[in-house]
């Protein structure tokens, strides 16, 4: 005999829609909750600096005088080139897991490959110090100088640790999101798409470009946005190579500061109330910089959708 349930199928379906729903608005207040109290300790510094605080690169605590633009600076350059360092690498470890290696060996691979996510930030920072450093001012430094050396970008001295030290950690760091987020997205391209590129003569290069990065192609937006986005919020493993000066340079060889490094380097000695100030309007800064980001990938994401389903 048909057990009758407690709950009615009805009502189970409205208690989990309304519990759902309560978790979605707990969330959205969380988020609102942080951005209020961080505005709340950066207003000080708003009401001290005001719209200067982001068009000026003077910082000085002994001084009390702050100014965020390098800050600024340092982020959106190193996290622009360890992006543009790394997605061609992650797309390649992605295409090769899922189209060239065997399923069985391409699941061992594919682990290792994320297992690189699970190691501390700090492991990372204490590798590029001792050994990736060293190898930049020695090695690779010289070659880009006598290579690229009438750029702007690779002239001046360097010393091992700067800007594009740190963009190669940061780099070498969100490898494991973008090429996992690529590897799931890579799946879902039908293999009679594959097979039909394949019968009308394609090559596997042309197969791999037209039947599957092109599809593809707002996934690899999202997976480069999500890289991002860990790329700009990194702060232990840059703060120990990027040199922590805040200044702009042309030169990547140059040591930098990015928002994440100075806060994690002077909020615990912050020894007046402006100063404290001035860092949470960094966070700010931060928050708006990776929000703006963000939302740029996710309306390039929107327009290429609506532009596949046109032509569909």
């Amino acid at each position: 005999m048909k057990k009758t349930p407690l709950i009615s199928f009805r009502l189970q379906d409205k208690l989990n829609y309304s519990f759902l729903s309560l978790i979605a608005l707990l969330i959205i207040a969380l988020l609102i909750v942080m951005i209020t109290l961080l505005f709340r300790e950066a207003y000080p510094a708003v009401e001290q600096f005001g719209w200067g605080f982001i068009t000026d690169s003077y910082w000085d605590p002994a001084a009390d005088e702050y100014g965020g633009l390098a800050f600024l600076f340092g982020t959106v350059v190193t996290a622009s080139i360890a992006v543009f360092l790394a997605a061609p690498v992650s797309i390649s470890i992605a295409l090769f897991i899922n189209e060239i290696l065997p399923a069985k060996i391409g699941k061992v691979l594919g682990l290792f490959v994320e297992m690189i996510a699970a190691i501390p930030s700090i492991v990372f920072g204490l590798w590029g110090l001792f050994f990736l450093a060293p190898w930049v001012n020695t090695t690779l430094t010289p070659f880009l100088k006598s290579t690229l050396g009438f750029l702007p970008l690779f002239q001046g001295p360097s010393f091992g640790i700067g800007i594009l030290t740190a963009s190669m950690i940061l780099g070498l760091m969100i490898i494991p999101t973008i090429s996992s987020i690529c590897k799931e997205v890579f799946k879902t391209i039908p293999a009679h798409q594959k097979e039909a590129a394949l019968a009308l003569g394609a090559t596997r290069y042309e197969m791999l470009r037209l039947s599957v990065i092109g599809p593809s192609f707002s996934g690899i937006i999202g997976a480069s946005a999500l890289g991002l986005g860990r790329a700009l919020g990194e702060t232990m493993a840059v703060a120990m190579v990027i040199g922590n000066s805040p200044q702009i340079t042309s030169s990547l060889f140059a040591p930098a500061a990015t928002m994440a490094s100075i806060i994690a380097n002077e909020y615990a000695e912050a020894d007046s109330e402006l100063h404290i100030s001035a860092l949470c309007f960094v966070a700010v800064l931060l928050f708006f910089v990776t929000f703006i980001i963000n939302f740029m990938a996710r309306t390039i994401v929107w327009k290429n959708e609506r532009r596949l389903k046109s032509r569909g």
